[in-house]
């Protein structure tokens, strides 16, 4: 007994981080599948794969924070979503190769432990892996008081998937005259928050402004969109007329012109055509108060656009029958060597 004292003593307490396992196991079950054989509260969780499913499978695997999006969770009192960030932006970096998940861990560092608010965390979690259809097998909740003030902590997941080889998405078939596709975002996702946070100060959060719907904080608390049932949609209806994806970017970190080309071969690139999507007005506020220039918005946020795609020119009717929120909003491009690989028109 006097040993837990002297650690509860240190910032430390053994019984709540008891009571969080708890609370996160009875979450994370109500995601488990056949496939899970031993999920939260072992050293390692347990999955059983079946190649068979996948000819030649490719495993693939992410990791993503939610970065300095917590602090308005936190600022706010809101945790209900920051889990279903978590796992969004960790399924759509797999789910661009054309890879199904598989599984999800999270890790949660505190400063000091509270289970009642770590179960809100995960029941986000769990609420998301449910929806993607992948269980939740395991993850660390630390609490670390030297490190991190009572109120702060931090929040990571990682998921792992798998794609047959013949699925593959890998952009290696773009070629000079596809179509490049947007999908729609829900706001910021969970990228240029410290930016956000710099134009909109914390006393500005409850302030609502015409035309946005709901509060400045509340808009920047939208959840993560999944892209995960479009690109399966996509996928079978170009399938169906011997056509298929051609390419995927998660606009994320490093935004449009950090992100598209990383899908694309060597000597390509796109033009986007402004103007054929609505960007949301919480971009068009954040421009405005922060007088940032047009090259820097780009570099920073998605700006509507959560998820890009490249089909044949012929395919494109299919795809926006098939997905009808998608827009055309460019195309692919040749380029020299000094050439930029995003042009916005």
């Amino acid at each position: 007994m006097a040993a837990t004292s002297s650690y509860q003593a240190a910032g430390v307490d053994i019984n709540e981080a008891q009571r969080a396992v708890e609370l996160i196991a009875s979450a994370a079950a109500a995601t488990a599948t056949p496939a899970v054989l031993a999920g939260v509260g072992g050293f390692g969780g347990l999955f059983r794969f079946d190649p068979k499913a996948y000819p030649s499978p490719i495993l693939v695997a992410s990791t993503d924070p939610i970065g300095t999006k917590l602090k308005v969770a936190v600022a706010l009192g809101r945790f209900d979503t920051i889990g279903v960030d978590l796992v969004n932006q960790n399924v759509n970096d797999i789910a661009v190769v054309g890879a199904d998940p598989l599984f999800f861990l999270d890790y949660l560092a505190v400063g000091h432990l509270n289970a009642d608010l770590v179960e809100q965390i995960v029941r986000g979690i769990a609420d998301a892996c449910a929806a993607a259809g992948t269980p939740l097998i395991g993850g660390e909740t630390a609490e670390l008081p030297g490190i991190y003030r009572d109120e702060d902590f931090d929040l990571s997941g990682f998921i792992v998937g798998v794609v047959a080889r013949r699925d593959l998405i890998d952009g290696r078939r773009v070629r000079a005259g596809d179509v490049l596709l947007g999908l729609p975002s829900s706001g910021l996702h969970t990228n240029g928050y410290s930016l956000a946070r710099r134009i909109f100060p914390e006393s500005e959060w409850g302030t609502s402004v015409p035309g946005l719907d709901g509060t400045i904080g509340e808009a920047l608390l939208a959840p993560h969109r999944s892209y995960l049932d479009e690109l399966r949609t996509l996928r079978k209806a170009l399938r169906s007329a011997r056509g298929d994806l051609l390419a995927c970017a998660h606009i994320t970190g490093g935004g449009w012109v950090g992100n598209i080309p990383r899908t694309l071969p060597e000597g390509l690139g796109v033009e986007v055509e402004t103007g054929t999507w609505q960007v949301p007005l919480i971009f068009t506020l954040m421009q405005e108060r922060g007088d940032i220039a047009d090259d820097e918005m780009v570099r920073v946020f998605n700006l509507g656009i959560g998820m890009t795609v490249v089909v044949r020119a012929n395919q494109v009717e299919r795809a926006l029958e098939a997905v009808p929120q998608a827009r055309r909003i460019g195309r692919v491009t040749a380029i020299t060597d000094a050439g930029p690989r995003v042009v916005f028109r």
